[in-house]
């Protein structure tokens, strides 16, 4: 296909970090020749064409990622590199790795890094044969002096696991996680598959981190699930918001696992028994009734990974977005897909389930800072929000609730949230809610994105629903704009509801309830673009509610240096 023509009108800066020194170019530009409005100018993507374990190295975030070097749709895959001091501004590298051998010449899919003893990191990821049979193979630093970790060398022993297990479909075998060493020092990895429609976390085992023997039992599969892509397990720390590291710890420690399924990345929590490699699930299955767990609610936050971060000690999240808008217009754009911005997460002082919250970086790229007050906002209320870039924003908004005593009663056959937020939808007036935000709005209200709330009186206790209207997001019809959305585990007796949303031309994030429920959302508009986007926060219940607060920012554009080649060792231009 053919190349993005970069247009000549450059945001230029000097930026110099470890001793490098580069120039930037907005990347918010167009594929050929035109304008770019789905562009994100925040959120991290590839300078082009189809955008896998995070690390944070001698003061250096890296970004490894899934790439298409050759097109805008899946196909070749390599793995990308970026490096960032902030998680915000980004430098592009070459690719880590490229398809050359044998093995994996169907291509380098996922994995994670893994730092060995001694600080050396290590990448594990899958590589995929010509007749799609998946192995899973190592590359370390060519020259791990180098904090930019610039060339990777493939290990002479790859495969070091393959699908040697009859009952293991050797095309659904991948994406190994980060490893970790169990309490006799050996070293644990998991791989994603499946066996007769049962998905799994198989579990492998290895002392030298080369020799790899399969586990009898996986650590946990499920019959409800399908293939488990990307799966990931970590430790949480009860009571705190700091990350854990250590596998080992047995106080104040729960484990989570993390699989990515049906389009979505659900997770269970349990307890890791090191000494007998065992894990003690919280409930029997994913997707158990009210604790189907999943790190978004939105349709499009898919195969996670999450590292962590030494350096602040906390855990970030990091997922792919997926486009909603075909391919056709995906090779039009000349790109697809981005990464979602980097969430911390900790577990909830219930210790039922996690908690996210964008890292606090992001907030570097405030500006233009609006506030609104103690307002009331009586049943058809619509106050915009001006003053800042509603295209390009973050928002943060407190509702002060009435007395819960005449609103709607739960049914109780209203067991599925998303249902229900179609059904009950933005339009539809209810007593309480629906409240909440219209964002890239258009001036008429002809194209709308909304993120809203409603609240119901069940028994003795209230339930707060947290919907994604997409139903009038975009005029397109060749857009998905299905509406999401999920029960909040908050009590609207005791608390008011937050919501941030986080607003980027084309993703818009929002975390309801301090971060207990976040729904992440692509859109298409084609009259709220740009200057022409707008923002509302709005009360359609019978019942009036009040802003507590409403802060709202402009949002800087995050600088983005394009590839850069190596001159010569130790020097990248």
């Amino acid at each position: 296909m053919a190349m993005p023509v970069i247009l000549a009108v450059f945001l230029c800066f000097a930026a110099v970090s470890g001793g490098v020194q580069t120039t930037g170019v907005s990347l918010n530009e167009a594929s050929a020749g035109t304008k770019q409005p789905y562009r994100t100018a925040y959120h991290f993507q590839p300078q082009k064409n189809w955008m896998n374990g995070p690390l944070y190295y001698k003061g250096v975030y890296h970004l490894f990622y899934q790439y298409n070097p050759y097109s805008a749709i899946w196909g070749n895959m390599t793995w990308g590199h970026s490096i960032s001091h902030d998680l915000v501004n980004w430098i592009h590298l070459e690719h880590a790795l490229n398809p050359t051998e044998p093995y994996e010449l169907g291509g380098c899919y996922s994995g994670s890094v893994t730092m060995l003893p001694g600080g050396r990191p290590v990448i594990f990821y899958t590589g995929a044969d010509t007749q799609n049979f998946q192995s899973q193979n190592l590359a370390f630093p060519k020259d791990p002096s180098d904090p930019h970790l610039s060339e990777w060398v493939k290990s002479p022993h790859n495969p070091v696991i393959a699908a040697t297990d009859g009952d293991i479909d050797p095309s659904n075998f991948r994406d190994p996680t980060t490893a970790w060493q169990a309490a006799d020092g050996t070293w644990q990895v998991l791989i994603g598959g499946k066996i007769d429609g049962r998905g799994m976390a198989f579990l492998y085992q290895s002392k030298d981190f080369v020799n790899w023997t399969k586990s009898e039992k996986p650590l946990h599969s499920s019959a409800k699930t399908g293939m488990w892509e990307c799966p990931d397990f970590y430790p949480v720390t009860i009571n705190s918001k700091d990350g854990a590291e250590n596998y080992l710890m047995k106080e104040n420690t729960k484990f989570i696992l993390k699989a990515s399924f049906l389009d979505h990345d659900h997770y269970v929590l349990g307890f890791y028994k090191a000494e007998t490699n065992e894990f003690e699930v919280d409930t029997t299955d994913f997707m158990e009734g009210n604790t189907d767990w999943r790190y978004d609610y939105g349709s499009k936050y898919y195969a996670s990974k999450t590292f962590f971060d030494g350096e602040k000690r906390r855990r970030i999240l990091w997922a792919w977005i997926l486009e909603a808008d075909g391919r056709a217009n995906d090779k039009k754009k000349g790109w697809s897909g981005l990464q979602s911005l980097p969430r911390v997460v900790w577990l909830s002082t219930s210790g039922k389930q996690l908690m996210q919250w964008p890292i606090q970086e992001i907030e570097s790229l405030r500006k233009d800072k609006v506030e609104i007050q103690g307002k009331e906002l009586e049943s058809g209320s619509l106050v915009e929000v001006d003053g800042i870039t509603a295209a390009q924003a973050d928002v943060e908004v407190l509702f002060e609730l009435p007395k819960l005593e005449d609103i709607e009663q739960m049914e109780p056959s209203w067991i599925d949230p998303q249902l229900l937020c179609a059904q009950k939808n933005a339009a539809e007036e209810g007593t309480l809610g629906p409240f909440g935000l219209r964002v890239l709005a258009s001036k008429n209200l002809t194209e709308e994105t909304v993120i809203f709330f409603r609240v119901f009186k069940s028994h003795s206790r209230h339930i707060v629903l947290m919907c994604n209207d997409l139903s009038r997001s975009s005029l397109s019809k060749e857009v998905d704009k299905t509406s999401f959305g999920t029960f909040v585990d908050i009590d609207s007796l005791q608390e008011n509801i937050s919501l941030r949303t986080l607003i980027d031309h084309s993703i818009v994030e929002s975390f309801g309830g301090e971060g207990t429920a976040c729904i992440t959302a692509r859109v298409y508009p084609t009259i709220a673009v740009d200057k022409e986007a707008r923002l509302f926060v709005f009360n359609k219940g019978s019942l009036s509610i009040k802003i507590s607060k409403l802060n709202a920012w402009s949002m800087k554009e995050a600088k983005r240096v394009p590839f850069m080649k190596r001159r010569k060792p130790g020097r990248l231009v």
